[in-house]
């Protein structure tokens, strides 16, 4: 007997999300949800294994194939960019990449490069190269929202879900760059390899959605 299929999560919603939609496939995930501190555990009728991971390592651990397949943000595949194959729109985690400013801030006009703050350099850097657009970018860390307040950027690009945050910091969305949600990835190799089982769990999923 092969090992179980190996299915990375992202920790957080979108593993309580991606549970729950294995539980509405019929597998029992008790060990999952009382995982304690374990981050490998079974779903023995699945013949699956859930790694509990980081969303960046998410896409790491299935790019070199020590897991077959993974949930994580398009935000994340967005941003890294690698080897796997993108499989299915999960359709939970629905949020979108924004670029926001401070309140009638004139963004497009004038001549001289903008600078954006961020948490995403690479999506940014394309949205911006699609307009023909020169830009600086900065990566932030932390709260991307401070950067045009303390005048470092002349905008954003960031995950929007309600907008809350940007309005009481007295920034405002002036245009939306991506939509996003939890997707469903797989390694190139396993794909082939494990293709029969693979196949079967897509089916699956995609009949529950």
């Amino acid at each position: 007997m092969s090992r179980p299929i190996r299915m990375a999560l992202t920790k957080g919603r979108l593993e309580k999300d991606t549970v729950g939609l294995l539980e509405k496939l019929g597998f029992d995930c008790t060990a999952v949800r009382e995982k304690g501190r374990k981050l490998i555990l079974p779903v023995p009728d699945a013949n699956l294994e859930v790694v509990l991971a980081k969303a960046n390592d998410v896409i790491t651990y299935v790019e070199h194939g020590v897991c077959d397949m993974g949930v994580v943000g398009k935000d994340t595949i967005m941003e890294m960019n690698g080897k796997f194959y993108e499989l299915v729109d999960l359709g939970f985690g629905k949020c979108k990449f924004a670029l926001a400013t401070k309140k009638d801030y004139d963004f497009y006009g004038g001549y001289g490069i903008k600078t954006i703050a961020t948490k995403y350099p690479n999506v940014s850097r394309h949205f911006f190269e699609k307009k023909g657009m020169d830009t600086e970018i900065i990566k932030i860390e932390g709260s991307v929202e401070l950067a045009p307040l303390l005048e470092l950027a002349d905008g954003i690009v960031d995950i929007v879900e309600t907008g809350t945050t940007l309005k009481e910091n007295g920034l405002e969305v002036i245009e939306d760059v991506a939509p996003i949600s939890a997707r469903l990835i797989a390694n190139t190799v396993s794909l082939k390899m494990r293709q029969a089982e693979i196949e079967g769990l897509i089916k699956l999923i995609e009949e529950n959605l």
